[in-house]
């Protein structure tokens, strides 16, 4: 395939704001002519195997023909229509969807247009369902650090303090209670004390407590950290215990990332409110949905406001809807934990690293790889090393890691994993 357009990278570099890049000094972009099945196709001649999956959401990988036929028989009856007043086939049959297979509490579905919003949407639910019992007090939110939930100012309130630079924002975030973060590891023992320190914070805040907010089983974008169920299940006792909701924030490991359908599923509990997104469409475009149980939809909905006060103009976007209908199905249609587990064995040629000197630890859970290393991460040098080696990684902070289309082979998971192993051994990092 041709691109008949040349892309202006001249133009790209001094007028379009790439994310976390400096536009007096910006990182480097790569131009893609097109992509397909786990590659990346750059206009200037290089393919590459793709280990990000598009930030963890193309799970079919690109060009899907499901999804492609999905899309093009929803544009053709309508591509959008306002949510307001309105229904459509594809909103209803989502929903209908994502109620049966989420955990049997999670009834009422509200759908919105990316991660940060789903975020924004559970914190408001959780916020107006205390108001609508009268309750005033119940105005903060507890968390782990180390944790992320998206990048507008309700969701980046409740992530890590430092890494989401709370500082400058001072004065606008609103303060919430940070906890320390899960320690225990996934597949080691739990320590009790972990379950000791949470008791004591919920103990002493939770009469101003609305809501516990968590990433079940892996803090992602935080720092890679894979934790120990027992301490999700704790969370879920303290919130039941001291009256506190618990959501929990699924949408870089819904849809079968670590291993199970939904991250909570390790832990064997039902949290409140669970935000889902990513890989909610396979990767073909950008929708989210926040689910509750009826005692909150109906506590909001019999309170002074009467109803849950946000509305996108793309809530319920038809044309999404039948993408993430189509990618359900596909995902269900086949043998997903076997492809996980597969993966999994794969990503352990990444243990090679920790032979060397630089590596602090190598650590893998379902379809996630990480090495995390001693110091940070030169991404421009780097990413220019990787594409030498024809492979897509894009690492931060101090961890390189690896979240794979799940139709990735065990030789496009080795080559990978080569790549980091040679990145880090030859210091282009």
């Amino acid at each position: 395939m041709n691109n008949k357009h040349t892309i202006d990278l001249d133009f790209d570099r001094h007028h379009i704001w790439h994310p976390y890049t400096s536009m007096t000094q910006p990182l480097p972009v790569y131009p893609v002519s097109h992509t397909q099945d786990n590659r990346i196709f750059l206009a200037t001649g290089e393919v590459l195997i793709d280990g990000m999956a598009s930030w963890w959401s193309a799970i079919h990988g690109y060009g899907h023909p499901v999804l492609k036929n999905a899309a093009i028989e929803q544009v053709d009856k309508m591509s959008h229509v306002m949510f307001g007043g309105l229904t459509h086939a594809p909103a209803v049959e989502l929903c209908k969807k994502l109620v049966e297979i989420t955990p049997s509490t999670l009834q009422k579905v509200f759908l919105a247009d990316s991660g940060s919003v789903c975020v924004e949407v559970a914190i408001k639910m959780a916020l107006q369902y205390w108001l609508s019992q009268g309750i005033t007090s119940k105005q903060k939110l507890m968390t782990p650090l180390k944790g992320y939930h998206g990048d507008t100012f309700a969701a980046m309130s409740v992530c890590d303090p430092i890494n989401s630079m709370h500082s400058l924002y001072q004065g606008f975030l609103p303060e919430h209670v940070f906890v320390p973060a899960p320690k225990s590891q996934f597949g080691q023992s739990f320590d009790p004390q972990e379950a000791h320190t949470l008791t004591q914070y919920f103990k002493e805040h939770h009469q101003h407590i609305a809501a516990f907010i968590i990433e079940p089983m892996v803090q992602n974008a935080g720092g890679m950290n894979f934790y120990h169920p027992e301490y999700l299940k704790t969370a879920r006792k303290l919130c039941t215990d001291y009256d506190v909701l618990l959501i929990c924030d699924e949408i870089a490991t819904g849809f079968g990332r670590t291993g199970k359908l939904f991250a909570v599923e390790h832990a064997e509990i039902e949290p409140d409110i669970l935000c889902i997104g990513k890989a909610l469409t396979g990767g073909m475009m950008t929708l989210s949905a926040t689910l509750t149980t009826d005692k909150i939809a109906s506590g909001i909905s019999e309170g002074e406001a009467g109803v849950l006060m946000h509305g996108p103009t793309f809530m319920g976007n038809p044309l999404a809807c039948a993408v993430a209908c189509a990618s359900i199905d596909l995902l269900l249609e086949q043998d997903w934990q076997a492809q996980i587990s597969h993966l999994n064995d794969a990503l352990q040629t990444l243990q090679r690293c920790s032979e060397l000197e630089q590596v602090v630890e190598v650590r893998t859970l379902g379809a996630i790889g990480v090495v995390e290393l001693d110091s940070v991460i030169d991404v421009a040098k780097i990413q220019a090393f990787f594409i030498s080696q024809h492979v897509w990684i894009r690492p931060f902070g101090k961890l390189i890691y690896l979240m794979p289309p799940y139709i990735s082979s065990e030789e496009d998971i080795t080559i990978l994993a080569n790549a980091i192993y040679d990145a880090i051994a030859g210091k282009h990092f």
